[in-house]
């Protein structure tokens, strides 16, 4: 898929991610500038200019939403990006700033585990939610009436694909806004707006900054008004990154075209690995030719992720195979340089069964990591 990679006409991956959002170069200054920290600016006169307030905007935040628009959406002038504390608080941006009492929303049903919160104070808004699941494109089912699809591709932990294109098209004719979480697929594996979206959003806090150090989120829009909406729920809420998380962020992902190729590269040979394992089921990775959803992955998606996701025949055979692991973190998080994996059963939030190990792989050699985790196959088969 390399030749995807300047799908543009422009720069490719690694060049854009190196050079994103940097400033123009200045004698004797750094080439990232340090991190802002202010709280408030120089401002006598009428408040004119760009930064007047820290909860308003930063020096360093206006660098990183510069980096992370050129990346979901390169040579285009008309988009928006806005950095916020957390993907939660992105998510909840864009579903709280867009839909008012009486709306309806179409959210998956297997989609990440703090969704089911967001849907239970929309309902407490008196918004309507409809669900349906992210495979076969079964939100078209329901899309009549509603004002805002919210799309999860691939699906998070159940890694199924929808098409993004087909779904924006049918949500516009019915005047509904589109969203794709972007968080799994990176912009260097998957661009939106590229498909018809009107918001990318994502959780920076995975691989786009790649080193489970920082909590981030981002949302990237198309619509100006849509995007004024969004800027002053982060201004109502508050929910800012510090300027050393953003700036963090900016300094990892002038990295993120290596670690994305790395990692997705680790993630396939991992998946064809785990195929021949008869105690393995429920096989899930986009790029795997026979994967359910790979037709469309193929045609959407410029890489397929890091993630791989799979069933052991029960909670103590998962329990026992994370524990053998030597080089994999069991976390909760996904998209870092070290690999990791968990049981997603034991959250209790996801329809998945007790043996479903979700896991992230990270930079280490494939070698050595694919060693390992057949090793803590092989010693927990007992």
């Amino acid at each position: 898929m390399n030749d995807a990679t300047r799908g543009t006409g422009g720069p490719g991956d690694g060049t854009r991610a190196v050079r994103a959002g940097l400033p123009e170069p200045v004698k004797h200054e750094p080439t990232l500038p340090g991190p802002v920290f202010a709280a408030h600016f120089h401002l006598p006169g009428d408040p004119t200019g760009p930064y007047t307030y820290g909860r308003d905007e930063n020096p360093t935040w206006t660098l990183l939403e510069r980096a992370i628009g050129e990346l979901e959406a390169p040579g285009r002038d008309d988009v928006e990006t806005l950095v916020f504390a957390s993907g939660m608080a992105a998510i909840s941006a864009v579903l709280f700033s867009q839909l008012r009492a009486g709306d309806a929303v179409v959210l998956p049903d297997d989609g990440y585990q703090a969704l089911p919160l967001a849907r239970a104070q929309l309902e407490a808004y008196g918004i309507e939610v409809r669900t349906a699941p992210t495979g076969g494109d079964a939100q078209l089912e329901v899309l009549d009436g509603a004002k805002l699809l919210w799309i999860e591709t691939p699906s998070n932990p159940g890694l199924d694909v929808c098409d993004v294109r087909r779904l924006a098209e049918a949500a516009h004719a019915r005047g509904a806004l589109v969203a794709v979480d972007n968080t799994l697929a990176t912009p260097l594996g998957q661009r939106p707006l590229e498909l018809g979206a009107d918001f990318a959003v994502a959780s920076g806090t995975k691989q786009l900054t790649g080193h489970g150090d920082v909590l981030l989120g981002y949302v990237t829009g198309r619509d100006a008004e849509a995007m004024a909406a969004v800027r002053r729920w982060r201004k109502i809420t508050g929910a800012i990154p510090g300027p050393m998380e953003a700036w963090l962020a900016h300094r990892s992902i002038a990295t993120l075209q290596l670690r994305v190729e790395r990692q997705n590269a680790t993630a396939m040979r991992l998946a064809e690995a785990l195929r021949e394992r008869p105690e393995v089921t429920g096989l899930r990775y986009p790029g795997l030719p026979d994967d359910p959803s790979h037709k469309i992955a193929s045609q959407q998606m410029r890489r397929y992720g890091c993630v791989v996701s799979f069933t052991l025949p029960s909670r103590e055979r998962a329990d026992g195979f994370l524990e053998a692991l030597r080089l994999v973190d069991d976390a909760t998080s996904f998209g870092g340089v070290r690999s990791t994996a968990e049981r997603r059963g034991r959250w209790g939030g996801d329809a998945v069964p007790e043996g479903f190990v979700r896991f992230s792989v990270g930079a280490e050699d494939p070698e050595d990591l694919i060693a390992d985790v057949l090793r803590a196959l092989d010693v927990t088969a007992g």
